[in-house]
């Protein structure tokens, strides 16, 4: 029997047994960016979670003209995208089986980096005060052009 490689013209081999019924698939862990309708909603509800009772309270600081916060967070697609990814990775390093020195791994390369980036002053909170959402202004993106020549 030939195979789509040895002839590329040929239709895929259809697949020689179906897998066993008693092995559950785990499908690896989606970032919620590429998640829409039910889906989005449950992870963020869980987000939500993780940031509200642990996250906020032990690492949260006083909001200053240097350290913007927002209680809307989850309004701002920046924020939703880094808090999840911070939150995958604690997650990671500090869930059981974790190596003893994960929490400390968190620390060092994502809490500081991912919270100093979200409350920069040009950070997604830019323009929100405590108590007060403003939705960021889209950055105006034009279409490439089909037809261009690099010059």
């Amino acid at each position: 029997m030939t195979s789509a490689v040895d002839n590329p013209t040929s239709e895929p081999a259809e697949t020689a047994e179906p897998a066993d019924p008693d092995e559950e698939e785990v499908e690896p862990p989606h970032f919620i960016l590429y998640m829409a309708g039910p889906a989005y909603d449950e992870a963020l509800a869980r987000l939500t979670i993780w940031v509200r009772h642990l996250l906020i309270p032990v690492y949260g600081r006083e909001v200053s003209s240097s350290s913007l916060w927002c209680s809307r967070w989850w309004e701002h697609p920046e924020a939703v995208a880094q808090f999840y990814a911070l939150w995958m990775v604690w997650q990671d390093l500090t869930g059981p089986g974790s190596p003893l020195a994960g929490p400390a791994m968190w620390h060092r390369d994502y809490a500081g980096v991912a919270l100093s980036a979200l409350r920069a002053p040009d950070g997604p909170f830019a323009g929100c005060k405590p108590g007060k959402h403003r939705p960021n202004e889209a950055l105006l993106v034009e279409q490439f052009p089909k037809n261009s020549s690099h010059q």
